[in-house]
């Protein structure tokens, strides 16, 4: 892993650390609002998303494979496939269209 990498590894960490004990150290009280509790614990996700987008769109070098394996995976994931047939079909899709456009 590249200092690029490592670097995603340390802001995910964290953001993940201050978003679950910033609120347990500056807020006493239990914190009551559905929206601010909603918020708070899908920070770490988001952001690890907002992280991960780019580099499924770049790690191949074909653009376009990157977005049809994000489509597919999302697809499979929202269909309720489990993680090993999800990473399975988005390997072969990558594989797929890259033997595809450079064929062409």
């Amino acid at each position: 892993m590249g200092a690029t990498g490592w670097a995603y590894v340390a802001i995910m960490a964290g953001v993940t650390f201050a978003t679950r004990a910033l609120p347990a150290t500056l807020i006493r009280r239990r914190i009551t609002s559905p929206f601010l509790r909603s918020f708070l614990y899908y920070v770490p996700y988001v952001t690890l998303a907002v992280m991960t987008f780019p580099a499924i769109l770049g790690a191949t070098g074909v653009p376009v494979a990157g977005a049809v394996t994000l489509v597919v995976g999302i697809a499979l994931s929202w269909m309720g496939a489990g993680l090993f047939a999800v990473s399975g079909a988005c390997c072969a899709s990558v594989l797929a269209v890259t033997l595809l456009v450079q064929a062409l």
